[in-house]
C-alpha cells in the first residue's frame, strides 16, 4: 500500500508570481518572503536556482509598462485612500466584536 501525503495539496503558481517571489527574496530575505507569501522555503529555493540558470524567465516576459511618475504617485495616492479606509473599516469591526463579546456573557 502507497502512503499518501497528508497537509497542503500541491498548487501551481504563475511564473508572474514566482519571478516576483524571487524579487521579493532577493529584498527582505528568502524566510521572510516564502513566510509572507505562505509558500515553503524549498519552493522559493528551487525559483531562485532556476532563476540564476536562466530558466525561471525574464522581468521583461512579466511585460511591466513603464509608467510616468504622475501615474505612480497617482496610485500610491489611491492607495494610501484605501490603506485609510481599511483602517477604519478595522476599528470598526474590533469594536463591534468587543461589543458583542461583552453582550454574549
Amino acid at each position: 500500500m502507497g502512503h499518501k501525503k497528508v497537509g497542503v495539496p500541491s498548487r501551481r503558481y504563475t511564473s508572474e508570481f514566482k519571478i516576483e517571489a524571487v524579487k521579493l527574496g532577493h529584498s527582505v530575505g528568502m524566510s521572510e518572503a516564502s513566510r509572507r507569501l505562505g509558500i515553503s522555503d524549498s519552493s522559493l529555493f528551487n525559483w531562485v536556482r532556476l532563476e540564476r540558470k536562466g530558466k525561471l524567465g525574464t522581468s521583461a516576459s512579466v511585460s511591466a509598462t513603464p509608467r510616468s511618475a504622475k501615474e505612480l504617485e497617482a496610485e500610491v495616492d489611491r492607495l494610501r485612500r484605501e490603506l485609510a479606509s481599511a483602517k477604519v473599516d478595522n476599528e470598526i469591526l474590533k469594536k463591534a466584536a468587543a461589543y458583542f463579546a461583552k453582550e454574549s456573557r
